[in-house]
């Protein structure tokens, strides 16, 4: 959406908006709109169900589903759900942890592999679409930005 446009044509009114609570809106439409997007970009998966294989994988070791929450950044009853729907299509499975019985790990499966590397290149041209025409400098300084947002959520 190109808001500059918006503003021009008066079909929105932002009026004396601050940056602040305006970057908070653009961040929370952005996020809708990359989702539908990246929603029909896959057949099997919804994006956050892909977010959730990602995050798995970034992981050092499979994880529990309170420590994918923390690493999704959300609630443990979301990314249970989204977890039984990955499972029932084959894509992760849930297994008892070694040391302790009662917590379950995540881990994912061979059909999961194969999805991930089939739609990696698809998934790569998608990012430089995204990002085109944003220098690094940019992106540093946008990641350092909403990593102390973050952190001031959780003071």
């Amino acid at each position: 959406m190109d808001y500059n446009a918006m503003i021009q044509n008066n079909s929105v009114d932002f009026g004396q908006m601050m940056p602040a609570p305006f970057l908070i809106g653009l961040l929370s439409a952005f996020e809708n709109r990359f989702q539908t997007v990246a929603d029909s970009f896959f057949e099997e998966i919804t994006w956050k169900q892909f977010f959730a294989i990602i995050c798995i994988n970034l992981c050092r070791e499979s994880p529990t589903i309170n420590e994918l929450s923390e690493v999704m950044g959300s609630s443990h009853q979301n990314v249970k759900q989204i977890l039984l729907k990955l499972e029932k299509k084959g894509f992760v499975e849930m297994i008892a942890d070694e040391k302790d019985r009662r917590k379950q790990r995540i881990v994912t499966t061979k059909k999961c592999e194969d999805f991930c590397q089939r739609n990696d290149q698809g998934s790569k041209i998608q990012m430089n679409k995204i990002f085109e025409g944003i220098s690094q400098e940019q992106l540093i300084t946008t990641i350092q930005t909403i990593s102390q947002m973050e952190r001031n959520l959780k003071k």
